[in-house]
């Protein structure tokens, strides 16, 4: 994978989805992008909106998140799936931002993953789309579409994480995130790709192989 290749396919995302700084899950301040984050693990960003647009009525401050009941908290946020582990890290994470914290969620990496459900990824989603620092958000849509087109072999997140950070410029951290998030929803989905309408495709190699085995599939077919 060579740099010129990787600025085409960095021009090219630019060129479609724009470089503008976009967050999925609605929020206001940023503890509560922290626990919409943590929500969101396993679970659809559409899902986490509709659960916290009632859980952030609820609980309109990290001080009611760390004196709420672990029980119905849960039944608060049961639709997100695993909750029973959510709530309990919530009510923790909370708690101690509001005794060591002040109510602020800290910045720095070891600070954030150091709190209760906090690992890489959802720490550099706030030290990104919060404080700005250039972070690399390694997803289901960031994992499965680097690797096909070609960026890392990797299968571990913070491998990957270490790969992008090592090929892709510092101005394209966040919003490469952003754009192959889009990339994935609506071309690159992970059971029915479109390879063939895809503005990669000549710059991918998963794509060039599936068309290859597509075309061959043709030309079976009309023997």
């Amino acid at each position: 994978m060579t740099k010129k290749k990787i600025g085409e396919i960095l021009q090219r995302l630019d060129e479609e989805y724009g470089t503008e700084y976009v967050c999925y899950l609605n929020h206001e301040t940023p503890w509560q992008l922290l626990i919409a984050t943590m929500l969101s693990a396993q679970c659809t960003d559409a899902r986490v909106n509709i659960v916290t647009k009632d859980l952030f009525q609820k609980y309109p401050t990290p001080e009611s998140f760390a004196s709420a009941r672990q029980e119905e908290l849960e039944k608060d946020i049961h639709s997100t799936g695993f909750y029973h582990n959510k709530a309990k890290n919530i009510i923790a994470c909370m708690k101690i931002i509001c005794e060591q914290y002040g109510g602020e969620v800290p910045k720095e990496l070891e600070a954030l993953t150091s709190l209760p459900g906090v690992g890489r990824k959802t720490a550099n989603v706030i030290r990104g789309n919060i404080y700005h620092e250039p972070s690399v958000v390694v997803d289901t849509h960031v994992k499965r579409i680097s690797k096909k087109l070609g960026l890392t072999k990797e299968d571990d997140p913070e491998k990957i994480e270490f790969d992008l950070m090592k090929k892709l410029p510092k101005d394209h951290w966040i919003l490469y995130n952003i754009q192959i998030i889009t990339l994935g929803r609506t071309i690159c989905k992970a059971q029915n790709p479109a390879c063939d309408t895809c503005f990669l495709k000549d710059l991918c190699p998963s794509a060039k192989d599936a068309l290859k085995r597509s075309a061959k599939a043709v030309r079976e077919s009309r023997k």
